[in-house]
């Protein structure tokens, strides 16, 4: 491809790029010495389970490993330690370094869906930043000003507000910064939230005399209830490590309104024939619900194949279109020991069957009118449930599971 080829294919769903002529200069650069650019993502592993939220920005870095360039993955158990306060109101908790170990782990094996592994160079910032001795972090902090720390939304929100600030929270700018300085790093991706820090990462390499990296700025992916972003606590994602039924039916719940979006940054179809189906859909060319079946199994292909997509799109239609059950379904097993007179807080039981993350998810899908049991809608988030052998639990259009009770 040539270089504006490349450039525009990079620049598909991105809120920003600083600067795009570097950019493009860079590409250049690369084409001509035959040197591959290399691309920095940082990852803290506070959340290991990638949604395909998270992955609107691993879906870009493949694109740049795709025209030759090197991925450098960094496991932030360093800067984890610290807590990223990266938009938020409050410090972030620390993690311990099992809890950083277990997550790191879960992270590998979920970014190696999306990202070529043999192309993937992943370090953890440990590596540079437990060494440093404290002089040398006070050089490294006199290369950076506290005004410019302070410009930071958040940092001045709560300055402002009379909400403490911890001076660790202050260093951890530095400490990112610092890692791309470490890499020599040519291309910095991250969301929005990340643009401080990113361009921190530009300021700290030019101090030090290296070509100031490009920051490349991705969207936050709004979830299935079209109001906040996608998030495993609020129970609006779609796992890239679930179930292919599972992740076509949750994805035909995203309002129609979402479609574009989802085309753009979830998917490899072209920018010029989604732009010819959200006017088809404007126009009543094209009905929204087939649309959104063509969405649903264009991302499911990406995780799982296109069998598997197709028969996600089967099995959608057989239970959605023709009111039936499941031919296949999980079961939940019920011991004695769960039960108490009998009885179990329904929650709970969603939980327990794998349709919940957490119980605040569980009664939110109540809260919804979104769970059955045997048909019969469960309204109340607080009540409890008399299981019987052989009901089957539903949540949602797609999510169903028998309930089996061990003696």
């Amino acid at each position: 491809m040539t270089i504006d080829e490349q450039f525009a294919a990079l620049k598909r769903g991105t809120l920003e790029i600083v600067p795009e002529e570097g950019l493009k200069a860079k590409l250049k650069k690369s084409q001509q010495t035959g040197k591959p650019l290399r691309i920095k993502l940082g990852l803290d592993p506070t959340a290991p389970d990638i949604h395909i939220g998270n992955a609107v920005v691993l879906r870009k870095m493949r694109q740049f490993q795709d025209f030759g360039h090197e991925v450098i993955i960094i496991i932030g158990d360093f800067t984890a330690s610290i807590g990223d306060p990266s938009g938020r109101s409050a410090t972030r908790p620390q993690l311990t370094a099992d809890e950083i170990k277990a997550n790191a782990q879960t992270y590998y094996d979920q970014y190696c869906m999306i990202l070529d592994p043999a192309r993937t160079k992943v370090v953890f910032n440990s590596e540079w930043l437990a060494g440093l001795k404290f002089e040398d972090v006070l050089k490294i902090a006199a290369k950076l000003t506290v005004a410019r720390i302070l410009e930071r939304d958040d940092f001045a929100n709560r300055l402002s507000e009379g909400r403490p600030i911890g001076l660790h929270e202050l260093l951890y700018p530095m400490c990112q910064a610092y890692d791309s300085v470490v890499l020599e790093a040519d291309v910095e991706v991250g969301g929005l939230d990340q643009k401080f820090n990113i361009l921190t990462g530009r300021d700290l390499q030019s101090q030090y005399g290296q070509e100031e990296q490009v920051g490349l700025f991705m969207p936050i992916l709004v979830g299935l209830d079209g109001v906040q972003k996608m998030s495993k606590s609020l129970g609006n994602y779609v796992g890239v490590t679930e179930p292919p039924r599972q992740m076509f039916g949750k994805l035909m719940s995203i309002p129609d309104s979402l479609m574009r979006d989802y085309f753009e940054l979830c998917t490899d179809v072209p920018l010029e024939e989604i732009e010819s189906i959200v006017s088809g859909v404007a126009s009543g060319r094209l009905h929204p619900m087939d649309v959104k079946k063509r969405l649903a199994r264009e991302i499911v292909s990406i995780y799982h194949g296109s069998e598997a997509a197709e028969d996600a799109q089967a099995e959608f239609e057989r239970v959605f279109s023709q009111r039936e059950l499941p031919q296949e379904m999980p079961e939940v097993t019920l011991t004695p020991g769960e039960l108490t007179d009998g009885s179990i807080w329904i929650a709970r039981l969603l939980v327990r069957s794998g349709m919940a993350h957490s119980t605040s998810e569980a009664r939110r899908l109540v809260q919804q009118g979104a769970v059955t049991i045997d048909g019969e809608r469960i309204s109340d988030p607080a009540a409890n449930v008399v299981p019987a052998d052989g009901q089957v639990l539903r949540a949602g259009k797609l999510r169903f599971a028998r309930i089996r009770l061990r003696a």
